[in-house]
């Protein structure tokens, strides 16, 4: 179940947060140093897949050409069933820096990761161009970073998936509904996975869904600023990248923009 939020009436801005139960303390950090108050309203809960066939995939995996980890959740669920040991130098590749970090701070130093934090930018790299006869591990979660697979099969790779964690789906709640619609403007949604947005949407009473769609929305590619055009968004703003900070930086510039 969510955890009621908490909002002073004296705060001045809310951004509202769509990441996994248990994952919003980095972007809160960020949101507080900007004068906001975050507003956690998760869809689902990450769950390990720590059983022997997802562990001998893994071990599978780790023999492979390239060994791609599609969220800072695969890095960390990898490293708790697998030695990092065990990945080899030059094999290793992450969709942004978010990842790369968790996997350097357990001690994988050779990791590649794109500027542009995203399935694109992660494609985009050297590394993933000649991929012919190779093998590719796609270290990820049920659903999603579907570009990446095509594209990897496409460019003549045999590709091995291995799922590490699951979503396990969490209702929006009446409490967190009745939150939502008491919670007083600017509030900003801060949106960095499709899959969330599209999970939580139709569960809003249609008053608090158009409300949303007036609300300002700061995504984190231009891919997710098309979806929530065509979800019927009206005031989207693309952060630089999926970062906590650049999240926040878009955030509040949606809220407060520097005179022309």
């Amino acid at each position: 179940m969510n955890r009621r939020a908490y909002v002073p009436a004296d705060t001045v801005w809310h951004l509202i947060s769509l990441r996994p139960q248990g994952q919003h303390d980095t972007l809160r950090s960020a949101a507080s140093r900007a004068g906001a108050r975050t507003v956690a309203l998760s869809p689902w809960r990450l769950a390990l897949r720590n059983d022997p066939i997802t562990r001998e995939y893994l071990t599978e995996a780790a023999q492979c050409d390239r060994l791609v980890f599609t969220s800072p959740a695969a890095a960390e669920a990898t490293v708790r069933m697998l030695s990092p040991g065990t990945l080899r130098a030059g094999t290793v590749v992450a969709v942004g820096e978010g990842t790369a970090r968790v996997l350097r701070r357990h001690g994988v130093i050779d990791v590649q990761a794109p500027a542009r934090m995203d399935s694109e930018g992660l494609l985009a790299l050297p590394c993933m161009q000649s991929l012919q006869g190779l093998r590719v591990a796609l270290v990820t979660a049920p659903g999603g970073r579907g570009m990446i697979a095509a594209q990897v099969c496409e460019r003549g790779a045999e590709l091995l998936r291995v799922d590490v964690y699951e979503r396990v789906p969490l209702p929006v709640s009446a409490a967190s509904i009745a939150r939502l619609q008491a919670l007083p403007e600017p509030a900003v949604l801060a949106v960095s996975s499709g899959e969330a947005l599209e999970f939580v949407l139709p569960q809003l009473p249609p008053a608090l869904l158009q409300r949303w769609q007036r609300t300002p929305v700061v995504v984190a590619s231009a891919r997710l600023a098309a979806l929530a055009y065509a979800l019927g968004f009206q005031h989207v703003s693309t952060a630089t990248g999926p970062l906590p900070a650049q999240m926040v930086e878009a955030a509040h510039a949606a809220v407060y923009p520097s005179p022309r």
